[in-house]
């Protein structure tokens, strides 16, 4: 397969940016003026241009895994957000020497710890709109996109958030993902595990994902699930990978 594009600024060790669902460039403002100190790596994850689709037209956690794996050559510290999480430990855990840190955020491990109604409900929505599409139920297609932080009014779906849904549609469920947690904790690889503080589900699970990985755990809210944006984030992602790279 075609290789994937990642967009490079900065100078010094790098920082692997790993999007989810939304574009590198939404889900990673506010972390801007990091690249002053690191060379951050804007990823595109197949099927965000520039990077080519996925193979079948299907965006899976095992195919950004396997994309990934070439990359932790240069021995990165990986910044993961959401879905983009799942392909991003997946191949840490197949090369745990070849990873500076681990930064987490709000991922969507909720299948790991069932019986918490907020995440089971996190769950359930999260699979029937990456089954259904623009076809699920529409009031549990508004409830799933605010919780992601799309932009709603009271009318029809933004364009643009309506080609989201259009892109996610028949994504691998990411109840699927079974990423080996103890193993990456057990190499020593220093991690940070961050949410917004907007779900409390999202806040169950970034606890139980902190406890499996011996990570530092963290709250920024006032920027939803984009948590990169959210005040005093970028400050302390740069603190953070400091003292990983003292490791």
């Amino acid at each position: 397969m075609p290789g994937l594009t990642v967009v490079r600024e900065g100078a010094g060790p790098e920082v692997l940016l790993i999007h989810g669902g939304a574009s590198p460039r939404t889900t990673w403002g506010g972390l801007e003026p990091l690249a002053d100190r690191w060379q951050l790596g804007y990823l595109h994850r197949r099927g965000y241009p520039p990077s080519p689709p996925p193979p079948g037209g299907r965006m899976d956690f095992e195919v950004d895994a396997a994309d990934l794996e070439p990359l932790l050559a240069a021995r990165p510290h990986l910044v993961m957000h959401s879905y983009g999480s799942l392909g991003g430990l997946i191949a840490a855990a197949r090369a745990p020497l070849s990873v500076r840190s681990l930064t987490v955020i709000e991922p969507p491990l909720g299948q790991l710890w069932p019986g918490d109604p907020d995440v089971d409900r996190l769950v359930a929505l999260g699979d029937e709109v990456l089954t259904h599409g623009m076809d699920t139920d529409p009031a549990h297609l508004r409830e799933f996109l605010r919780i992601a932080g799309a932009p709603l009014g009271d009318g029809p779906l933004p364009e643009d958030v309506a080609s989201g849904v259009r892109r996610a549609h028949g994504t691998r469920l990411a109840g699927e993902a079974r990423p080996r947690l103890g193993l990456l904790r057990d190499a020593g690889i220093p991690a940070l595990v961050a949410s917004g503080d907007h779900h409390p589900g999202l806040e169950r699970i970034c606890d139980h994902v902190a406890e499996e990985l011996g990570a530092e755990r963290v709250v920024f809210a006032g920027a939803g699930h984009f948590v990169a944006a959210a005040p005093g984030f970028a400050e302390r992602l740069d603190e953070f990978l400091r003292y990983a790279e003292t490791r």
